[in-house]
């Protein structure tokens, strides 16, 4: 990826953006990520390069930040790193790498580490520390309370980390009254669905108030059920966008920047020397992508670098013939490839013949891994033994079917994967043990419409290339059905999923309450029923699988009920 030289000034730095993926905990792996790219941002005629937040230690961290061991090696790593770029030679180039440093007072410490020469020059520890949502491992972090300001050929580049500059006041006015002529912001900001818009648009304000131009770094990579989409940019101190990066895309990008020197007292000085003026790299803004495709994306990365960081050989998951298990294996297949894709029909004596049929051209079109295991004589042995009626023997047929796929995943080595999404986490319509079971779930943040419009989405787009649509039309078309009784419809048990994801959209991700959705319109005894429904459901989602967040309010992630409350909305 390359951009655009642009600005104001007479200084001119070439900045490498390595939106790049690290691994949490891979301190040598992640080094040597660091190594390549400043050797490509070196190969480029880069000055500066910028890495994504806590990029050493990959990021998250959660708890390891607590260990003081794993404090230790992070620093220790920041000084081999530092002498290794020398030693490659590369030593004349500026790197900025974010690592986890320790204050005076043994806490854990967020840090920019600004490198040249074979040392690190100067550090930039970050200021807010914020404590909700994803990030509420750093409640027990020691944030500094300092600006940086460090001098590159002349160019006073200021240091922000991420959450900083959504702060209206502290670290943002500091840095600005010191006018320095470049800011450069390492993130580690997650995928949210829309957060790219909002994202350009706080970083085109803060540019704007410093007027200086920034340079936006975020990270790429799953890890656990977060994903990272990048978005790195670039924005003039006009506010004006000059440079962006793919989402959900591994690169380096190089921009050239016509600065002001000399705009500020810096901290510290690394070079005065001015770089002589070249005709400029020829700009690249990326196409935003539709929705669907951005989500698509993510959840695949998602997937993929759950399976491969932790070092899954394969997935595996129930066939159904209906749209959840079809587009979560269509996720697979993008994700790691059809050969690593395990299907597994599981028929009862209440499973239709178009549901075998349906996973069977599923299979075909994909070319995944597939077979067929009845479950009828295995929950007959069960219920000749143990008399169950109603539900309780409808939750046997999925219970059977979430010990076989367990049992294969033992025997084979295998990571299951479930297939629920989020409008039955939301209301419970999940089996524990049962359709539950797994140790990944792609589409817990995607509500059943998303579905559908994904699978019709992907379908497209295969068509658009000459490909084959991997996913059925009679698997998106069908009535959904869980199949454990004669005749059975999700319908029987709960409302049009256009009209229940309307209502669960407001009530978990916007948390309207009960007398603001009734004013909004809602039928007051179908959203009573629905609110009931979610509130007693929250053991479950406690004890389903981790999966890609995708939204501001993903169950188990952002969103935690009390499991055990009185409180009931309405009453």
């Amino acid at each position: 990826m390359k951009s655009a030289g642009t600005g104001r000034g007479d200084h001119r730095l070439r900045i490498a953006l390595a939106q790049i993926n690290p691994t949490v905990g891979d301190l040598p792996g992640n080094s040597a990520e660091v190594l390549r790219a400043v050797s490509a941002a070196a190969d480029g005629g880069a000055h500066l390069v910028v890495f994504p937040e806590m990029f050493l230690t990959g990021y998250p961290i959660e708890d390891l930040a607590l260990r003081a061991s794993f404090r230790h090696a992070s620093k220790v790593a920041i000084t081999d790193l530092a002498r290794a770029i020398a030693e490659q030679g590369q030593g004349d180039l500026v790197a900025i790498v974010g690592y986890l440093d320790q204050a005076a007072n043994g806490g854990p410490q967020n840090v920019a580490a600004v490198i040249h020469g074979g040392q690190v020059k100067a550090r930039y520890i970050k200021t807010h520390l914020p404590n909700f949502g994803v990030f509420d491992e750093y409640r027990n972090f020691v944030p500094g309370d300092q600006t940086l300001v460090v001098r590159i050929h002349g160019v006073d580049v200021g240091i922000l980390i991420c959450q900083d500059i959504w702060h209206e006041d502290g670290v943002l006015t500091k840095l600005a009254a010191r006018s320095p002529g470049l800011v450069v912001v390492p993130n580690g900001s997650p995928y949210e669905r829309n957060k790219d818009d909002i994202r350009l648009a706080l970083v085109e304000k803060e540019a704007r108030r410093m007027g200086a131009p920034f340079v936006y770094v975020n990270m790429i990579g799953g890890q656990d059920d977060l994903v990272f989409d990048g978005d790195s940019m670039v924005v003039d101190g006009q506010g004006n966008l000059i440079a962006r990066s793919p989402q959900c895309e591994d690169g380096l990008m190089l921009v050239d920047l016509d600065l002001i020197g000399g705009s500020s007292k810096p901290d510290v000085i690394i070079s005065e020397d001015v770089i002589a003026q070249t005709t400029p790299l020829v700009t690249a803004i990326a196409e935003r992508r539709s929705i669907e495709e951005e989500i698509w994306k993510a959840l695949v990365m998602g997937l993929r670098d759950y399976v491969e960081k932790n070092r899954f050989k394969s997935v595996v998951l129930g066939l159904s013939g209906g749209i959840d298990s079809a587009l979560v294996a269509a996720i697979a297949v993008d994700a790691v490839g059809a050969k690593r894709v395990n299907g597994v029909a599981l028929p009862s004596k209440y499973s239709s013949d178009h549901s075998i049929a349906d996973a069977q051209e599923l299979a075909d079109n994909t070319g995944l891994h597939f077979r067929i295991i009845p479950i009828a004589p295995m929950v007959d042995a069960f219920t000749n033994n143990v008399v169950l009626k109603g539900l309780a023997e409808e939750n046997v047929q999925a219970r059977v079917r979430g010990t076989t796929l367990m049992g294969i995943s033992n025997q084979e080595g295998h990571l299951v994967l479930a297939t629920g999404n989020k409008s039955e986490l939301a209301v419970g319509y999940s089996t524990l043990y049962g359709d539950a079971v797994g140790g990944f779930a792609p589409i817990k943040d995607i509500y059943k419409t998303d579905v559908w419009a994904l699978a019709r989405w992907r379908n497209a787009q295969a068509i658009e290339h000459g490909e084959v649509a991997p996913i059925p039309v009679r698997s998106i078309e069908k009535e959904p059905s869980a199949e454990l009784r004669p005749d059975q419809k999700d319908s029987d048990s709960l409302p049009d999923y256009i009209l229940l994801d309307h209502m669960l959209t407001e009530y978990v991700d916007h948390d309207r309450g009960y007398e603001e959705l009734i004013a909004a319109g809602f039928n007051q005894r179908l959203l009573a029923r629905v609110i009931a429904l979610v509130d007693s459901a929250e053991y479950k989602r406690r004890q389903y699988p981790p999966g890609t967040k995708v939204s501001s309010r993903a169950f188990g992630k952002d969103r935690r009920l009390p499991m055990t409350t009185r409180w009931r909305e309405g009453n």
